[in-house]
């Protein structure tokens, strides 16, 4: 077993709680909030299982476990020691952005997205080829996984979906004329992002929160592959969502 840790005082005081605990090697103990889980994956890929224990803010991506430090170490020693969990397998959104930079190749487990860098961007946006909008002047526009709908997709007026519903979520940020409606596509959309008039209205791209700069085209598709995280038995995904997303 590996494990990633954030930097907050709790995931650290539970990770030297846990001292010696150990579980199966296929299995990435990560103690943080989402952003760490992020993390997690782009550092280690998805040849693991990923175990979250929340010692953040929302911890959607992750298992909550109760108590003070002491209380959370035994509870999450024993649901490792006894393999208490359920895999599931999350799809991934494949990023190909273009510039002068060449290209450059991403995969995203919540979201890709592009935004402006400075003043409004104008993109065009197209999906299997048909024209959805030929110029939208926006902040940006968010293609979200179901797993990161509840993510920027959802602040950005985007619908909250049930993590295994398979589709792809498309929302526009702040959109000014016209005003996009958010779209939910089957997980076969290609999706891509024209960023015109790039030398005055910039824009980049962010996939799971690493930024790339100055990009001109953005392609989004289904990546093929899934990540698998782990969450202790009788986890309710629906519950989750309505305690955590729509009345926190």
């Amino acid at each position: 077993m590996i494990r990633h840790v954030s930097g907050t005082s709790r995931a650290r005081a539970l990770d030297a709680a846990l001292a010696g605990v150990d579980g199966p090697d296929d299995l990435c103990l990560v103690l943080g909030g989402d952003g760490t889980m992020l993390r997690a994956i782009q550092t280690h890929g998805p040849d693991y299982t990923y175990f979250g224990v929340n010692c953040g803010h929302l911890g959607f991506l992750m298992n909550d476990v109760p108590g003070d430090v002491e209380q959370a170490a035994v509870t999450v020693r024993s649901l490792i020691l006894a393999g208490a969990w359920d895999a599931v397998a999350f799809p991934r959104l494949h990023m190909v952005a273009s510039g002068p930079f060449g290209e450059v190749e991403a995969l995203a487990l919540n979201d890709v997205y592009v935004e402006r860098q400075g003043q409004t961007c104008h993109l065009r946006v197209t999906v299997n080829d048909v024209e959805v909008v030929r110029q939208m002047v926006a902040d940006g526009i968010v293609a979200a996984t179901p797993l990161g709908s509840t993510a920027y997709s959802f602040s950005a007026g985007g619908p909250a979906a049930h993590p295994l519903v398979h589709a792809i979520h498309l929302t526009a940020i702040c959109p000014h004329i016209p005003r996009l409606a958010p779209l939910v596509l089957p997980p076969t959309a290609r999706i891509r992002i024209e960023v015109l008039d790039a030398e005055e209205r910039p824009a980049r791209a962010v996939a799971d929160g690493v930024p790339c700069e100055d990009v001109r085209r953005v392609d989004i598709v289904s990546s093929g592959d899934s990540v698998r995280l782990a969450y202790k038995h009788g986890h309710d995904f629906t519950a989750t969502m309505i305690r955590k997303i729509l009345h926190p």
